[in-house]
């Protein structure tokens, strides 16, 4: 299978103030490398404060790596990639437009002609089951439809790579059940490169063809699990003894790492109880970038 995007010693350090006020550099990202194969669901799994949402900012073309090489099909990525579809856990919809609208967005920025792009957005908005809601705002929507419509914007312009930055730790645990199979429903039909970014567990492997588990900060993967599960798969999946010991095996790699995250005083959304209940712990909704990867006349009203 050919490889998509390679990550080489990606390195990543932020300036930060300290206590006294003064700048000191934190290293988030150490010797990063990856390699994620053409059309694989690869999930990203480690405590929080490893770099895995730096990682796929990086990857986006959201920020610049310190040092070290990302490219994706052999050509480094230099900034914003309208190739490349970004799914934020804060769903980062535009609040004066529809619905229709919303998945629009990408259709319009490409250029396509009115008739053609809401054709195109309806199709999306069909395929994750919002086909009544079209000419709704997002106030009206709850979190889990909001995130259908940021999937079905993210999935209509067509790109070649889809980032999902923990779309789903916001939700309620029976929302996030339901669109973990509906994602895997549209991917199946689409064989999409995805990369996924998770605290839980069992959404890691449920969803994904391999995980990636990481070290604590200065963060690197640790190792790749490869996710041996027949697809289609369903949820009952969850309950099958192979399902229960790739678990107990990412839990014992991630283990020592979630503890050095916590000696480092890094809060950790993951916890011993997620070994036996699969559920995640959110964090803070992602900050709503998606503006930046738009031009002025789509993310300005009307």
């Amino acid at each position: 299978m050919t490889v998509k995007i390679t990550a080489k010693q990606v390195e990543m350090t932020f300036q930060s103030k300290n206590e006294t006020g003064k700048k000191e550099p934190i290293r988030v990202l150490d010797g990063f490398d990856l390699e994620v194969k053409e059309g694989e669901f690869l999930a990203i799994l480690g405590p929080s404060g490893c770099g895995k949402s730096t990682f796929l900012n990086l990857l986006a073309g959201l920020a610049k790596q310190s040092s070290g090489e990302i490219a994706v099909d052999g050509k480094p990525v230099h900034g914003v990639n309208k190739k490349h579809g970004v799914v934020f856990q804060g769903y980062a919809l535009f609040p004066w437009r529809t619905v229709l609208q919303n998945v629009e967005v990408g259709l319009q920025i490409r250029g396509v002609r009115s008739k053609e792009r809401k054709r195109i957005a309806r199709e999306y908005i069909r395929l994750v089951g919002l086909q009544s809601f079209e000419n709704r705002y997002p106030h009206e929507l709850s979190g889990g439809m909001k995130q259908r419509v940021a999937i079905a914007r993210s999935l209509a312009y067509d790109p070649d790579v889809l980032l999902m930055d923990e779309p789903f730790a916001a939700l309620d645990a029976q929302t996030r059940e339901i669109l973990q199979s509906e994602l895997l429903r549209i991917w199946d039909s689409q064989k999409k490169t995805i990369v996924f970014i998770t605290h839980s567990l069992d959404e890691a492997i449920f969803l994904a063809d391999r995980v990636a588990v990481m070290t604590a900060r200065p963060g690197k993967v640790k190792e790749l699990i490869d996710i041996p599960l027949e697809r289609p798969r369903s949820a009952d999946i969850r309950n099958s003894e192979r399902f229960v010991k790739l678990r107990q095996q990412a839990w014992a790699i991630l283990k020592d790492e979630v503890d050095k995250s916590q000696q480092l005083g890094q809060r950790s959304a993951i916890s011993a109880s997620e070994t036996e209940h699969g559920s995640g712990f959110p964090k803070q909704a992602h900050a709503g970038a998606i503006a930046e990867l738009l031009p002025d006349k789509a993310a300005s009203h009307g």
